[in-house]
């Protein structure tokens, strides 16, 4: 029994097998300072959730660090997209966006690059509670999708 389970651990390692979701990330990122100003938002929650999994440090100061993360611009909010014969609301756009730069000792590593997320949602007042909800769902959904990307964005540095 022991030699089977050795041959399988043996075969998924020589395989190239990894586990779904994690990015293997960067020496240079290996201690991350991230530089924001409100470090409670979804999206930074969710960057430094996935830092963390991918094996990364968060520094608590620039000077442990061996790279910085600048959040310059980290927004959240909806616009309305369609209106009925009434003047109500029907369809509204939740969008997320971000502003981000990465400095490793005092080189620029990544200029300032800007990403937007949005997803759209139909409206119904008489709904109004889950309406709410589904917002509220998107919204996480995208802070999710935004660190996703930065974080393969910092790996291949």
């Amino acid at each position: 029994m022991r030699a089977a389970s050795l041959l399988l651990v043996v075969t998924i390692s020589a395989c190239g097998f990894h586990r779904q979701g994690v990015t293997t990330m960067s020496p240079l990122m290996k201690a991350t300072y991230i530089d924001a100003t409100d470090e409670r938002t979804g999206f930074q929650l969710e960057l430094r959730r996935s830092l963390l999994a991918s094996g990364a440090r968060i520094a608590p100061t620039a000077e442990e660090a061996t790279a910085t993360l600048r959040i310059a611009r980290d927004e959240t909010g909806r616009r309305v997209l369609s209106v009925s014969a009434r003047n109500t609301p029907r369809e509204y756009e939740v969008y997320y966006v971000v502003r981000y730069s990465v400095t490793a000792g005092g080189k620029e590593l990544l200029p300032p690059q800007d990403l937007e997320l949005t997803r759209d949602y139909s409206f119904d007042e008489t709904r109004l509670l889950a309406k709410e909800e589904e917002e509220e769902i998107l919204r996480a959904a995208i802070a999710r999708d935004l660190a996703g990307i930065v974080l393969r964005r910092l790996a291949s540095l």
